[in-house]
């Protein structure tokens, strides 16, 4: 065993007179090569193996599923949320998800195509909206503001969305400043700061998918 120093591994061979001795240097060729082709990936370097387009290039076995650490941080964006293992909130309404998804290519039996998802941070309860169009969004929720808060005996506080055109609209902030409900908005394509709702928005879609694909229609709609 060795020891690193810089760049250079180095061993005391001293302690080992008297001792036979076997010295080797093992280092991976498809990495070597990795690195001199620019960081092109393996499946690529596969084929230029096979087609024989680089001089040189040794007949070796590149696994295509490797990754190599520098490329990984290379192409890493942002880093990842941490997971929030606590709710903020105190009680039901205080802080309401919002989002919508569609348009879905089948219409359900109502002819809705779009799924306004709202969710509740305290309780976690869901409750799904099914729209024709996505301008009948505000509609939609002044009729569940009502309902919700008469229900529950609770006002609502804080909603959260996204910048979409349905949520960032005249009517839903004249709405939210009458009845002084604050609205929060996610940051521009980082939809982890409203991922309550995304979250539900992606189990709804697969159920839909798998419905779909059972040939029988989304009777949820």
């Amino acid at each position: 065993m060795g020891h690193r120093c810089d760049n250079v591994y180095t061993i005391n061979i001293s302690k080992y007179d008297g001792r036979d001795r076997c010295f080797s240097s093992m280092h991976d060729q498809s990495w070597l090569w990795h690195r001199r082709l620019g960081h092109a990936n393996m499946d690529l370097i596969s084929q230029l193996n096979k087609d024989e387009l680089v001089r040189g290039l040794p007949k070796i076995n590149f696994q295509k599923d490797k990754v190599y650490e520098a490329c990984q941080m290379g192409k890493k964006i942002k880093n990842s949320f941490k997971n929030i293992n606590f709710i903020s909130t105190t009680r039901p309404l205080e802080l309401l998800h919002m989002d919508l998804f569609g348009l879905s290519r089948t219409p359900s039996l109502g002819e809705k195509s779009y799924a306004y998802v709202i969710v509740d941070d305290f309780s976690r309860y869901t409750w799904v909206l099914f729209l024709s169009q996505k301008n009948e969004a505000f509609y939609e929720f002044s009729k569940f503001c009502n309902k919700a808060q008469n229900e529950k005996g609770f006002t609502i506080t804080c909603i959260r969305s996204d910048h979409g055109r349905e949520f960032e609209n005249i009517d839903f902030e004249d709405y939210c400043n009458e009845h002084g409900i604050n609205h929060n908005f996610s940051a521009p394509r980082t939809p982890q700061q409203n991922e309550v709702v995304e979250r539900k928005n992606r189990t709804l879609q697969e159920m839909a998918k798998t419905m779909l694909n059972e040939n029988n229609l989304p009777k949820y709609f």
